[in-house]
């Protein structure tokens, strides 16, 4: 079995992936040596990432990087996921995890053929009331839409 190492990056407001900026994160992805002809698409409506409720509550927030094996009939195998980048908080980083084993992707392709790749899925877990995080570019207003 063939493994691409590749970055994805998805956003996840309240825990949710915008399908749109997730696809443009799944198009990011590369690889010098051989990048899939065609990015895998993430099929999941509404995404599958639960918010924790008592750090919902508590306003919480932060990030967790997953690893993840997509297969080449673009499911995750929940035996490869892992934690690449702890958020610091326990629960955040198993509410990704435990997500992770609902995705579902049309996978990717090489000379028209289904292929596997493993990617770094970065989860965002946003509080609608929170403030950004350091650094942080999901919670900005996209230009032109008013704040408020």
């Amino acid at each position: 079995m063939r493994c691409i190492h590749a970055s994805l990056l998805a956003i996840v407001l309240c825990a949710c992936i915008d399908k749109e900026g997730a696809q443009k994160a799944v198009e990011a992805i590369t690889d010098a040596a051989s990048p899939p002809d065609t990015m895998p698409v993430m099929l999941n409506s509404p995404p599958p990432f639960r918010y924790p409720a008592t750090l919902y509550a508590s306003k919480v927030q932060g990030n967790v990087v997953l690893w993840i094996y997509i297969d080449s009939l673009g499911a995750v195998w929940p035996e490869s996921t892992r934690v690449a980048k702890s958020s610091g908080y326990v629960a955040l980083d198993s509410a990704a995890l435990a997500g992770s084993r609902e995705l579902r992707f049309r996978p990717a392709k090489k000379h028209g053929a289904p292929i596997g790749v493993s990617i770094n899925l970065p989860v965002f877990f946003r509080h609608p009331k929170g403030q950004p995080l350091p650094g942080d570019t999901v919670l900005r207003p996209r230009s032109g839409a008013k704040k408020g």
